[in-house]
């Protein structure tokens, strides 16, 4: 199967503007033979299906409502792993690009909704979102906001997320386009993403153009490995609560703490001598973002 990133290259539809995104709680679902697929949502199922192969399911009962997204990426006899990916608009089934999104003249600061997920062996799976204009001057499109959030360590019962947009242009976008993505590059049978409830959150008014979370100095872990205290290098762009978890491979929760960060360069000690040896994740969550980074104590 062809990269998943190439699903990003291709041009969006312009249109009226629509505030929010079509079929966010995953609540419509069309009929075909033999199976269902989420309106509004492009996926493979149609090219997989005479091979009663499904990567985009109807998961219920939903963290809201009845239902929600289950995209799981699976072996295809013959055409090797296909990806659980679904796109707000519609897929090229020969390029596997996007051929549209859908119209929309939001200026959001981020994606927010609710996840699970886990990759299988190296994969990694990923939720993207790109924001364009058409250009009447060079009969092109132009990048009005993008993010690109992979999906770090795991998540095994609902937990919400925050992708804060970046911002390249101040003009108002007409297209909108979300792609989820259980799989990176090389999709890896058993990698699972379930999504529902999504939405775009605040406005970034026209003329303005942002830096992201994801731009700001990353979080470090250090030592790592680990076998006594982790300090936590982490980087505030303003004053805020934030709440730091230490998970094990399994998802459980072994250790929680919470501290007000300042703005700038906050520095945290973790105690691990008191926990088994082996890979674990630290997440860390503020009010617009969650990051996770992979620990490993000996």
């Amino acid at each position: 199967m062809k990269s998943i990133f190439t699903l990003l290259c291709a041009s969006l539809m312009s249109g009226a503007a629509i505030a929010q995104i079509p079929n966010a709680n995953f609540e419509s679902w069309d009929s075909f033979t033999g199976y269902i697929s989420p309106t509004s949502w492009a996926n493979l199922d149609s090219a997989t299906n005479a091979l009663s192969v499904y990567t985009c399911e109807q998961g219920s009962p939903g963290y809201t409502g009845a239902h929600y997204l289950k995209l799981t990426s699976k072996t295809v006899i013959g055409l090797g792993v296909a990806p659980g990916v679904a796109v707000s608009g519609k897929i090229d089934f020969t390029t596997f690009a996007a051929k549209s999104g859908f119209a929309s003249t939001a200026r959001p600061v981020s994606l927010k909704g609710m996840w699970q997920y886990m990759a299988s062996g190296a994969d990694q799976g990923f939720i993207s979102v790109l924001l364009s204009r058409w250009n009447t001057a060079t009969s092109r499109r132009d990048t009005v906001a993008f993010a690109n959030n992979p999906l770090v360590g795991m998540a095994m019962s609902w937990a919400s997320f925050n992708i804060n947009l970046n911002y390249y242009s101040g003009y108002a976008p007409d297209s909108a386009i979300i792609v989820l993505s259980a799989s990176g590059a090389t999709a890896v049978n058993g990698s699972y993403l379930y999504v529902d409830s999504l939405t775009f959150s605040g406005s970034v008014p026209l003329g303005v153009t942002t830096i992201g979370a994801s731009t700001l100095a990353p979080t470090t872990l250090y030592p790592n490995p680990a076998s006594s205290q982790v300090a936590i290098s982490y980087y505030s762009p303003n004053a805020h609560n934030v709440n730091i978890t230490l998970e094990d491979m399994s998802g459980k929760t072994i250790k929680t703490l919470d501290f007000a960060a300042i703005k700038g360069e906050n520095n945290i000690n973790l105690n691990v001598a008191d926990i088994a040896r082996g890979l674990y994740f630290v997440r860390i969550v503020n009010e617009a973002n969650t990051e996770v980074k992979k620990l490993i104590v000996e």
